[in-house]
């Protein structure tokens, strides 16, 4: 859906998400690893050669079967029965599998996190100027809380441009059409992130963008967003490039 001028909020279903915490509940320190217990509603977990549903399947796990967590990771949103988490677990040499179907007695992260994906990089935080809203418009002509109007809010603080809703004569609206005015506005698209571009997902009913914080050497991408992993709230996640719900297809580069 396309809106001509601002006249009603999208509705989006509201998430519940279990979203990893940095140290485990008290404060205490992380062990080398943890162990779990894969909770299913009947049929087996899936083993993933990495860190989402798109890596190949490698095996698979029957309920109540205990599991040594080494490391975990960032990868595809999953819902399971702990709720909807991007967290997946390294238990075995390419061997993953999705957090929210593994039992380990708590909600945040229980194990150091995997080679090669670090921490939050120093500089990246909640700092939207909105969080805890979600209705009313923004100094930008968006709705506040939603992932247009965190990513207006990037473009405007981190790049120092004074983006809006009509910015160089186009109507923004909804995340699925950035793309599309960025061309007409004479703004580079590309297929590949750059730190500072503003990823685009058109599929969905109103799409998805985000900003990529870090792009990782293997080709995937950190994103900073709103209203994705839960309604209207800040996360900091892995993204590939792709269509599916977790994945960008095109990048905005508002600097070059």
């Amino acid at each position: 859906m396309r809106l001509s001028t601002i006249t009603h909020k999208p509705v989006r279903a509201a998430v519940a998400a279990a979203i990893g915490l940095g140290v485990v509940a008290g404060g205490a320190a992380l062990a080398e690893a943890a162990t779990g217990t894969v909770k299913t509603t009947g049929a087996n977990l899936t083993v993933r050669s990495g860190p989402g549903t798109s890596y190949r399947a490698v095996g698979s796990l029957a309920k109540g079967t205990r599991v040594d967590i080494t490391c975990q990771t960032r990868g595809t949103t999953v819902s399971g029965p702990y709720g909807t988490s991007s967290w997946w677990d390294k238990i075995g040499s390419g061997r993953f599998v999705a957090d929210a179907y593994i039992y380990t007695g708590s909600d945040g992260r229980v194990a150091p996190l995997c080679g090669g994906v670090s921490s939050t990089p120093s500089g990246v935080k909640d700092d939207y100027p909105y969080r805890g809203q979600g209705t009313g418009v923004d100094p930008w002509n968006f709705y506040k809380g939603q992932c247009t109007s965190f990513a207006a809010w990037r473009v405007n603080h981190n790049l120092g441009i004074r983006f809006s809703n009509s910015y160089k004569g186009q109507h923004w609206g909804n995340a699925e059409h950035w793309d599309n005015a960025a061309r007409a506005a004479g703004i580079p698209v590309y297929k590949t992130p750059k730190v500072g571009d503003i990823a685009v997902r058109s599929s969905g009913t109103y799409g998805h963008v985000a900003y990529v914080a870090k792009v990782n050497a293997d080709g995937t991408f950190m994103v900073e967003e709103y209203n994705h992993v839960r309604s209207d709230t800040y996360s900091y996640r892995k993204a590939h490039r792709g269509t599916d719900a977790d994945g960008f297809t095109d990048f905005i580069r508002f600097k070059g």
